[in-house]
This record gives C-alpha cells, structure tokens and sequence, in this order.
C-alpha cells in the first residue's frame, strides 16, 4: 500500500494490516494525526522527552512560569535618596501666559485667538506640583517544548551533557529599564522526532478531497448531466473533477515539518526583560484633571538609581514620600514573586503648574499652563465652536 492510499484509509477511518516500517513507531504514537490543514504544530506529550529540571514543560502553551533562584540583595550598597534642592518655582508672567494662550489658539482651526489678545488678567496662581515615579526593571523565565523541521542541522541532544537550569543559562542582556523579550533553545534538550502531523510521510491527506484527489462537480452537483440532459462538459459526464487544492494528487504538503517528515524537538528557553512602572502626581488641588499630566514634561528633581531603592523620605511633599513607600512596597510583593528585580529607578520630577484667571467681554473666565512647555488646558476658552482643550 503507498503513502497516499495509507492517508485515504485514515480519512475514512479503514482499517489496513500493513504500516511501512519506517512508521511503526510514529503510528503508534499518533493514531488519530488531525487532518485539519490549520492544526496546531504542537507535539503531543508522549513525544516528549523527560529533562531532569524541566519537569511539567508542556508544548504549544504560554510556557511554564520558572520562579527565580532565592537571591539576597540585603548585601547590596544602598544609599538613602537626596533631592538635589527644594523646589518652589512662582507663577510665570503676564507675557508668558497670554504667549501661551495664543498659540493654543493658534493651533486650533476654529478658535479665535482675539480672546488671547484682548483678555484682561484678574490673578495668576501658582501649584508646586511634583510626579513620582518608580521603574523596577525585571527579569523572568518560562520554558515550553517546541520544534522545527529537521534538514540535517545540528543536534544537540544528551550524549554533550546535562542539560543547565533555566537561570543557570547565560543570556546577554538588552539595554537597561527597556521591554525585550529573548527565546534560546536550552543546551542539551534537542532529539529528533517523525512529525506527528503527518504521521512522518511529509504530505498529509487532502480533507478537501478526502484524499481521492477528486470531488463533487458543482456545476452539475455531481449528477454527470445539466437540467437540459446535456453531458455537463466541466466534469465529462463524470460528476466528478480535480481537486483544485491539491492538484488532483490527494496529499498536500506537511507545513508542520516542511516535507521533511521529521522534526527537531527541544525546550526552548523564553527570557522576558520588562520595564515595570508607577507613576503617581501629587496634586495641590488645582484642579487640572490627572491625564493633562501626562502630555507635559517636568523638572527633575531626583533621580535615584540601584539595585533596590529606599523609599523617599522627608521630601518636602508629604504626598510624594507617601507615595514612594507605597510603590516600592507593591513592586516588591508582585514582582519578587515571578521576577527577577535586576535594578531600580525613582524619578521626582517638578511640574510647574499655573492657573491663569482673565475677563473678556465683562465675563471672567480661566485656564492653566502646564509643564516646562506652557501647554494650555482651556475647557471654557470663549470663541471657539468644537471641544478641544489642550495642547
């Protein structure tokens, strides 16, 4: 029996006596290989090997989860966070302000900037605003059997050695508090299989055909004659014609294996880098909605970079030590967990934040410049006939 009446006889679930030598063992591993042409590659779990330190790896998942070795960071050096200065920055200037002001309008086709231009200033007050944010810079490891067709590249199984644990493997690492991921193939895993796709004959049967390489003639449905008793002339009577999808041949080829019928079996080694971020603004109450800050830069005022960082404290701004204790308290009980901290950064930047409070035309109105660029939050900006805001 050749390998194309073998695939006909699984699709319709026959019965033979014969299996060629050469897929005694793959048969018998595989006795119900989909046919499904967008079946998932995944090996099966009796196709895999047993590695010692890699136990419950499974295939075609999201990988298994390798905690991190117990590390003590308690012998790092770590110094305790010292803002550069204090930072109480006055309101900007009449000037600055109405420039401000008239290049948001500016910006905005349907604004009039004659608001920005003839306003009268009532009062300008001044908010000491300050962003904490913490960075925690981690590392994890997850590792799940994969493969890849086998043409005769190297092997590199058992007989080289044992194979290392996951944080035993040396992987270089990207550019610090930057998100990367990294997949290496764990020394000493790798064994060659037949696919278990294809049953390791390198086609799989046609389901369009069901492997016969000819189906149901849709212009006379099958019947072998038109309405008018004609000879339908697609299929010469037949009801039958070439299966367009596999050309007639009733096999199509294996995308799991390439045509190679085999397939090189490994545990591959997934390393996740992610930059892990908090961020919170103490507000003064201005009155400028949270996500206005995050279209603006500020000033630094410190930056504190090491293996782990202190909590800030007696900083000026009570809400900004409250807020860094709180941070480093939450990285350490979610990240520790499933990640390796590799470093640490806080950053308190200063915002400058005025509101700016003008009549026009006997009514009074107001709006803020925000951040070192003087953007401009304006909901009630008068002559204007849409619902933009800022800048």
């Amino acid at each position: 029996m050749d390998k194309q009446a073998l695939l006909s006889n699984i699709v319709h679930g026959e019965q033979s006596g014969y299996v060629p030598p050469e897929l005694v063992s793959t048969a018998a591993a595989y006795p119900e290989a989909p046919q499904d042409e967008e079946y998932a590659s995944a090996p099966p779990a009796n196709m895999l090997d047993d590695v010692v330190g890699y136990e419950g790896t499974t295939a075609g998942g999201e990988g298994r989860f390798v905690p991190p070795p117990i590390s003590i960071v308690e012998g790092a050096r770590r110094d305790e966070p010292q803002p550069q200065r204090a930072w109480s920055i006055p309101s900007i200037s009449e000037q600055t302000a109405r420039e401000a002001l008239l290049q948001f309008a500016s910006s905005v086709c349907c604004y009039s900037t004659r608001p920005a231009k003839q306003m009268v200033f009532r009062d300008l007050r001044p908010y000491n605003t300050f962003r904490y944010r913490l960075e925690s810079f981690t590392e994890s490891r997850s590792t799940e059997w994969t493969t890849v067709p086998y043409k005769g590249q190297f092997v590199d199984g058992n007989v080289y050695g044992l194979p290392p644990l996951p944080w035993d493997i040396i992987v270089e690492m990207p550019l610090m508090f930057h998100n990367h991921i990294r997949n290496v193939p764990v020394p000493h895993t790798s064994s060659i299989k037949g696919c278990h796709s294809c049953m390791a004959m390198g086609r799989r049967a046609c389901t369009n055909c069901t492997a016969t390489g000819r189906v149901r003639c849709q212009v006379c449905n099958g019947r072998g004659y038109r309405l008018s008793d004609d000879q339908c002339n697609h299929c010469n009577g037949n009801g039958l014609h070439r299966c367009s999808l596999c050309s007639g041949s009733g096999t199509k080829p294996c995308k799991t294996c390439e045509q190679s019928g085999q397939l090189m079996v490994y545990i591959q080694l997934t390393v996740k880098w992610q930059n892990n971020i908090l961020e919170q603004v103490a507000d003064q109450q201005s009155g400028l909605p949270v996500e206005a800050y995050e279209k603006v830069t500020g000033q630094n005022v410190l930056t504190d970079e090491q293996v782990m960082v202190y909590p800030i404290v007696g900083f000026p701004e009570a809400q900004v030590n409250r807020a860094s204790q709180k941070a480093i308290q939450q990285h350490q009980v979610q990240l520790a967990r499933t990640s390796r901290i590799i470093q640490q950064r806080q950053i308190i930047e200063f915002i400058p934040v005025t509101q700016v409070f003008y009549e026009w035309k006997d009514k009074e109105y107001n709006y803020f410049t925000c951040g070192v660029e003087n953007k401009v939050y304006a909901p009630d900006y008068p002559a204007k006939c849409c619902c933009c805001s800022i800048l």
